[in-house]
């Protein structure tokens, strides 16, 4: 058993007990291709939260400053995150992210960038950008009351709903910003929606 699947076989039971969590629409995700997990990103709960009830493993793009911190960046590691920095354009990531899609994986990003606490950060084309060049679907997800559950450390039914995947309809040749840009907003409004529902 890889270090991935015994950390979900912990945290289901210990975040269900904790937290009531649970997950709607895993039917929506495909069993298997490359495939770009977008969620929203309120509290340091949302990345072992998603990874442990999202049926397919997730290789999470992560902020460089995490792998930095002692223990924390082996651990991350050894889960299948990598790191991307955040403040530039970082070709590394974007490439690693491309290899993992290609051979049929899933990367997972907050498109958000960061924690949005106020749920009021803008979504960034990263997700869009890498689902167009690798001509992948993204799955929506909307995880939710993440935030208070960190806060009190208990909250009821914290979720995490999946949407259908959106399939980016372009061609071989490179998205237009125009293109991302649409496709990153219909993300968004997707993410929206499900949190509402």
């Amino acid at each position: 058993m890889s270090l991935y699947s015994f950390t979900k076989s912990v945290l289901r039971p210990l975040t269900r007990t904790a937290f009531d969590a649970h997950v709607t629409g895993t039917e929506n995700v495909p069993l298997d291709g490359g495939l770009v997990v977008a969620a929203n990103h309120r509290s340091y709960l949302d990345p072992p939260l998603l990874g442990t009830w999202f049926p397919r493993t997730i290789h999470f793009m992560a902020k460089q400053e995490l792998f930095k911190i002692f223990v924390l960046g082996s651990l991350i590691r050894a889960v299948h995150a990598f790191p991307v920095d955040r403040e530039r354009a970082d070709v590394a990531a974007i490439r690693q992210a491309l290899r993992i899609l290609k051979r049929g994986d899933v990367v997972g990003i907050f498109p958000e960038g960061t924690r949005n606490l106020a749920g009021e950060a803008q979504a960034r084309g990263g997700a869009v950008l890498l689902a167009a060049t690798a001509h992948c679907p993204i799955v929506p997800v909307a995880l939710v009351n993440t935030q208070f559950a960190v806060r009190r450390l208990r909250a009821s039914k914290v979720e995490v709903r999946i949407g259908e995947p959106i399939v980016l309809q372009g061609s071989e040749r490179k998205a237009t910003k125009a293109e991302i840009e649409r496709w990153t907003a219909d993300l968004s409004q997707r993410i929206e929606r499900l949190a509402a529902s």
